[in-house]
């Protein structure tokens, strides 16, 4: 993701999360931060249908936003980001991925389960519209470490 993505992105976060958006201004200082963030998109000819950011402080990476636009769901795009975070991860030795996702959201759940993530906690009433968090993780290091095949996914 560059400078000149923002716009594109702060439209999808405002369409795809209305409760929760993210301000345009969030996005800019996530970008500044690059000893510590990796913020990608997924483009089509159309423009922008996808994007994904993380933040690394090790050990500890947290997926802070991923995100694929309802009609393009399913065709391996949240996958591809989501394989390209857990790269970055690993190449910032990190030994843990720790992401929030709705309780509501079954699709995503099982997205991050086919990866390896489980889940370790609940924050009840964490989003806006009181609907729960689930906390999940990755071990990237130590004996329950997700190995990694051929195409990058554990």
């Amino acid at each position: 993701m560059t400078l000149e993505d923002v716009p594109a992105v702060n439209a999808l976060e405002q369409r795809l999360f209305p409760a929760d958006a993210w301000p345009l201004q969030m996005f800019l200082d996530e970008l500044s931060q690059t000893t510590t963030r990796r913020y990608l998109v997924a483009e089509t000819s159309s423009g922008i249908v996808g994007y994904a950011g993380l933040m690394c402080i090790e050990p500890i990476a947290d997926v802070q936003t991923i995100a694929v636009v309802p009609e393009l769901e399913g065709r391996g795009i949240g996958s591809a980001l989501l394989t390209q975070l857990i790269e970055e991860a690993r190449r910032r030795r990190a030994e843990d991925v720790l992401l929030e996702v709705r309780a509501d959201n079954p699709r995503a759940q099982q997205l991050y389960l086919r990866f390896g993530f489980e889940q370790i906690h609940l924050r009840r009433k964490y989003y806006r519209d009181g609907v729960d968090a689930l906390i999940m993780r990755l071990q990237l290091t130590g004996p329950s470490a997700a190995p990694t095949t051929e195409a990058g996914r554990p």
